[in-house]
């Protein structure tokens, strides 16, 4: 019996899809690419799901494109290749899409669409032997598809740079250009990644996947009054929400909220 592509973990209302193709440093060929897209489309419809986190097995988050895969896409024709490509288009936006929190825990090498994951995850943390490289362009192809994901986690300027230069950098870097957001030790990556999972948990659901939907819609949006109406009504429904009128009354109760549970033991779930 072959091995899960991509191995589910669930722990309470956690879930963690682990790349599980260490052979190959859990390279993304067009079947875990497949699995992938259906097992975030299965967490997001999944109420009992809170957070998702995306890991890697073995000695590496990705190593990106599968390229015995990506040689044999090159002997098809251009229709086969686009039905390949575009599938790895709609994983990355079912991945950024996704309703709930999504964290990414990086160690060890993330190259080309590895990179893209972790760009399209709201969260991202990396152990501090991590690196992080668009290696398209040394191979006569282009990091297209992670391209939108990239800019908006990096910023056009430096997006351009690295997708040009194919250059290796590493997890300070990649912290200090915005493509994660912490560095920790590869032995206690593992800690911080609960830790934040914990915060995650402490919002309520709901306001989490507006908040989501609000930052995509408002990112690139002028600051007019559309915007400015969207905003206010997006509170004030939230404040007549039964989610928005618990939260603030546990406030006021010095109580947890429904959404949290009574204890920390079970992760803070409800």
């Amino acid at each position: 019996m072959q091995p899960e592509r991509v191995r589910l973990e669930r722990a309470a209302c956690v879930a963690t899809l682990v790349l599980n193709r260490p052979e190959v440093r859990n390279a993304l060929d067009s079947a875990t690419v497949a699995e992938l897209t259906r097992r975030l489309r299965d967490l997001d419809a999944d109420p009992r799901v809170r957070v998702v986190v995306l890991a890697g097995e073995g000695s590496c988050f990705s190593a990106g494109a599968d390229l015995r895969a990506m040689r044999a896409m090159g002997r098809v024709q251009l229709e086969d290749n686009l039905a390949d490509t575009r599938g790895f288009v709609e994983m990355l936006r079912v991945l950024s899409a996704l309703s709930k929190p999504t964290l990414a825990r990086v160690h060890g090498a993330s190259v080309g669409g590895g990179v893209g994951l972790v760009a399209c995850c709201d969260i991202a943390l990396a152990s501090d032997d991590a690196y992080f490289r668009l290696s398209e362009v040394r191979l006569g192809l282009v990091p297209a598809m992670v391209g939108p994901y990239l800019v908006e986690a990096l910023g056009p300027r430096v997006a351009r740079r690295l997708m040009l230069t194919a250059e290796r950098f590493d997890a300070r870097q990649a912290e200090k250009w915005g493509l994660v957001h912490e560095v920790h030790r590869r032995s206690e990556l593992l800690q911080a990644s609960d830790a934040m999972v914990l915060r995650l948990l402490r919002g309520g659901p709901g306001a989490q996947a507006i908040c989501k939907d609000l930052v995509r819609e408002i990112a690139d949006a002028p600051l007019d009054h559309a915007i400015r109406d969207r905003t206010a009504v997006e509170l004030a429904s939230q404040r007549s929400s039964a989610e928005g009128r618990a939260g603030v009354r546990a406030f006021f109760q010095k109580a947890r909220p429904p959404w949290a549970a009574a204890g920390e033991g079970n992760g803070g779930c409800g």
